[in-house]
């Protein structure tokens, strides 16, 4: 048996991993998958109050509550900043750090580092111009979903707290790099704003040549939301982690 702590990106919540909670846990596996503050059943409490430390804060009291060691960690998209804090801060409780087409960030980047002028102006106007400071999800299809998936996510799907945006992060690189780590790159469609973290998994310069060592890129000819369109698949990488 292994333990899994899977964390969702951006305005998802913990209800996007139903499919890959199930299949681990059919095979025996112990898994908890975190909804991080303001988002999924926790959307009543999105405030401009929730920072990405907020949302660490999150996923290491998730650990240490279940008392959880040796843990899987999966972290998509956005919480690739979560996933390189928590491998930083609480890196003795986790066996593999798994980046799911997610953020890899470097030292003193935040979330927003590695995006477009454009993307970032869209996003910091819709925050201002909101209630709570946050900014909404965009359309599914960007994501590869179609029809009854896309419906699902569609429906589910609710704002993200603006305060994660450019909220810098600060961590060691050795202590990171220390933890296996796989790269999971979601080809079909490939969502653009990874592309750089795509570049930077196979770079042999990335983390001053800390990263490579110590990791490796596994591809899925599916879209930026895997758990949902491709989650025997998903799944499989999971379990190999272990």
């Amino acid at each position: 048996m292994a333990n899994f702590v899977l964390v969702h990106g951006a305005w998802h919540g913990g209800w996007c991993w139903q499919r890959v909670t199930h299949a681990l846990q059919q095979q025996g596996h112990r898994v908890h998958a975190v909804t991080l503050t303001g988002l999924g059943e926790r959307a009543h409490l999105l405030a401009p109050s929730i920072t990405l430390d907020t949302h660490i804060d999150d996923v290491i009291s998730a650990i240490e509550v279940e008392e959880l060691h040796d843990v899987i960690l999966a972290v998509h998209s956005y919480a690739g900043m979560i996933g390189t804090a928590v491998a930083d801060r609480l890196g003795k409780h986790l066996k593999h750090l798994v980046y799911v087409d997610a953020v890899i960030p470097k030292p003193g980047e935040s979330w927003s580092s590695t995006q477009s002028a454009a993307t970032q102006q869209q996003r910091l106007s819709a925050a201002q111009a909101s209630t709570r400071f946050s900014f909404p999800p965009p359309d599914p299809e960007v994501f590869g979903l179609h029809d009854a998936d896309h419906a699902w996510v569609k429906r589910r799907q609710t704002p993200h707290p603006g305060n994660t945006y450019q909220a810098p992060l600060a961590f060691d690189i050795q202590r990171v790099a220390a933890i296996p780590r796989t790269f999971i790159n979601c080809t079909q469609p490939a969502l653009a704003t990874i592309e750089p973290s795509r570049l930077r998994a196979k770079d042999p310069k990335f983390w001053d040549g800390a990263w490579l060592p110590n990791s490796k890129i596994v591809e899925l000819k599916t879209g930026h939301d895997p758990m949902i369109s491709d989650p025997t698949g998903l799944t499989r990488i999971l379990v190999d982690c272990a």
